[in-house]
Order: structure tokens, then sequence, then C-alpha cells
């Protein structure tokens, strides 16, 4: 990958965490660990990868993106927000009664979100069912979704897993968010999934297992993934909490929000990143 392109993707890697703490803290509640942990691969695919269009949200031929761990909304919302979908401001809102920005992505209400979901497991099995109306309908877009680690030990999972790689749904590719840490403690310690790439590959899924902190990893993934001709599972290992010292592999932060002055650390470490890019 270019170096440029690379800087461009982390300069907005860091606002879009920026968003994510700004919603959260404002929100008083929210998953801020998980959102931190994914924001890398949902910046890559919504400023370089997918076909879309920010001006026009229901393209017909856009590419879907399906955020199947659903409570890591903020992410979302403050890429989605940083796309320009809608105003970067409106992130203040975040969970208020008369926002659009609830604590789970809502198809109806906001620009940008092709799907609704919130119920661990569900949106997996959204995803499967646009990619298998693509192939019945011919139709070349893309279908992207992201699932948490903690997520995947829902049985539901591995039923469209299943059902994805019977059809030979070449057009899906579903990431998994490996960051080890869920609401109770580590996976080990919830309820193991491991080994989540050989799962899927008994599924019959092509696996790549990335750092899914690594713009060129995220890149190649993707490339490699187009060339397959079965549903792609990219494995990607992640830190709970990316990017604020304090949040990093703390399991506590899967559901809290932070103080003023946690905030002001948060964006204070943020702002510093984001200086040395610049």
């Amino acid at each position: 990958m270019d170096n440029a392109v690379k800087k461009d993707l982390q300069i907005t890697a860091l606002k879009v965490r920026m968003g994510i703490i700004e919603g959260v803290h404002s929100a008083k509640s929210g998953h801020p660990g998980g959102s931190l942990s994914c924001t890398d691969i949902l910046t890559y695919l919504y400023f370089k990868h997918m076909n879309i269009d920010p001006k026009n949200p229901k393209m017909e031929n856009r590419d879907r993106f399906v955020l199947s761990k659903g409570h890591a909304a903020p992410a979302l919302y403050s890429v989605l927000a940083n796309r320009g979908y809608f105003d970067v401001e409106l992130l203040k809102t975040l969970r208020k009664p008369d926002s659009i920005l609830q604590g789970h992505p809502d198809m109806k209400h906001i620009p940008g979100v092709d799907m609704s979901s919130g119920s661990l497991g569900q949106g997996i099995s959204a995803a499967v069912g646009m990619a298998l109306s693509a192939k019945h309908f011919g139709d070349d877009f893309k279908v992207y979704t992201v699932l948490g680690d903690g997520e995947i030990e829902e049985g539901q999972v591995w039923e469209a897993a299943m059902f994805a790689a019977n059809k030979g749904l070449s057009n899906l590719t579903a990431f998994v968010d490996y960051n080890n840490l869920q609401i109770d403690g580590t996976i080990e310690e919830v309820n193991s999934a491991m080994p989540i790439d050989k799962k899927f590959e008994a599924f019959n899924w092509h696996v790549i297992v990335i750092n899914g902190h690594d713009f060129d990893e995220i890149e190649n993934a993707l490339k490699e993934a187009e060339t397959i001709d079965k549903p792609v599972a990219i494995v990607a290992k992640t830190v709970k909490g990316k990017g604020v010292s304090f949040m990093e592999n703390q399991v506590g932060w899967h559901g809290s929000a932070p103080n003023d002055e946690q905030y002001e650390q948060a964006m204070s470490e943020l702002n510093a990143q984001l200086a040395e890019l610049q």
C-alpha cells in the first residue's frame, strides 16, 4: 500500500476513534472497547474498499455491510459520520431519546446502515441473505459483515456459516473481531470458540488470519478474498480498546463509558497520535 494512502487511513481511523469516545462519553453508556478494536477494519472498508456513495446511501448496486456485533455501533456511527453520511456533531447525541443514533444500528433511520442489528448471531444471517439475493438476481455487489469473537459462541452463526458455504456465497466476506475479550471475561473463560480458523474451515469457508490493525494486511486479505470461490472468513487479531492506553486489553471497558477525566485523557492520547501523523 502506498505510504500516503496508509497515512490517510491511519489519520481517519484516529478521527473515528475520537468520535467513538465522544459519543460514548456524551451518552454516559455504550461499548467503547469492542468499537475501538474494529475501527481499522471499518475504516478500510468504508474509506478504501467498498463501492458506496454517501450522497446516495440507497444506491442499488452498492456493497452491503452488516455490523453483526451491533453493540459496537459507536464505531459504525463514527465511520459513517466521518465518511459523510451525516454530520459528525450528531455523534454527541448517541443514545439520546430524540437521536437517530441509538444503542444499536437502525436501518430505518440512519443513513448508510444496511441492516438493523444487535441480537448477537443474527447479523451474519442477514448478510448471508443479502449475498444469496445478489447471487439469485445476478447482482454483482459484495456483502461484508463483522462478528465478535464472543458472538460466535451463538449457534446461529454456524447455521449461517453452513448455509453460506452450501450455497457457494463467494460474494460474502466475514471479519471476526478477535480481541479475546467479551462482557464477562476472556473467550476461554466464558465459552471458548477456539480454534476460530479451524471451525470456519470445517464449515467449508476460506480462512485468512491477519493483524486487524494493519492496513496492509487488511488490504491483502480482501484482495485474496476476491479470488476465492467460496465465502471468506478473515480472522482479525485485535486489541480491545485499541488506541486508548487505559482501555487496551481491559475487559471492564466492554460496556463502560469514560467519566470526564477519562474522556480528557483518552482524547489527549488520540490527539497526540494524530499530531505525530500530521
